[in-house]
């Protein structure tokens, strides 16, 4: 058995949670995220704490016990207090502005980037350079979050790029003048 599948999930006062055989729901003042799970996962809930267990011992079964686990916690955690990542665009002349469902990013090119906006993703731009985002959806918002990392991935000569928050960039040396 797996030894994070068998963790007990919290769920706090604010946040409901109903699920059926194939499918469970979880609501909170943040939103609300729904996934589809197998008919292996089985799901018990004893007043606010979640146990995810198995229905078969087999082997493909077992692997996806903490995986389900982990999303349905990730589930609860999202619709309660939201994940948070922070961006920061490091370069001379990089930075961001939102407007309305759209960001758009100045990153050295000729033109504009303009990516837009999931809905259920916010995001504020503070000193043009750093942009904050949130969303109730853990995989939603780092799917997005990469997709505006795409466009300037950070570089080991000068360092420059869009970068996480406390992320280490490891520089190389450039050529040396002989």
């Amino acid at each position: 058995m797996s030894r994070i599948g068998k963790l007990p999930i919290k769920v706090p006062e604010s946040v409901d949670v109903n699920y059926s055989e194939s499918e469970i729901t979880v609501k909170g003042k943040f939103g609300t995220l729904q996934t589809k799970i197998p008919d292996t996962i089985a799901i018990t809930q004893d007043d606010n704490i979640l146990q995810v267990g198995l229905n078969s011992t087999s082997r493909s079964d077992r692997s996806m016990h903490g995986l389900y686990r982990t999303l349905i916690n990730n589930m609860v955690i999202g619709v309660s207090e939201q994940f948070q990542l922070t961006l920061i665009l490091k370069g001379v002349g990089y930075r961001a502005v939102v407007q309305g469902k759209e960001i758009i990013l100045n990153l050295g090119y000729s033109h504009p980037v303009k990516i837009e906006i999931p809905e259920s993703v916010s995001v504020d731009v503070v000193q043009n350079t750093t942009v904050n985002l949130k969303s109730c959806d853990k995989e939603l918002l780092g799917l997005f979050a990469a997709n505006i990392r795409r466009w300037r991935r950070p570089e080991p000569y000068k360092g420059k790029g869009i970068l996480y928050q406390g992320e280490q960039v490891v520089r190389k040396a450039g050529k040396s003048a002989k």
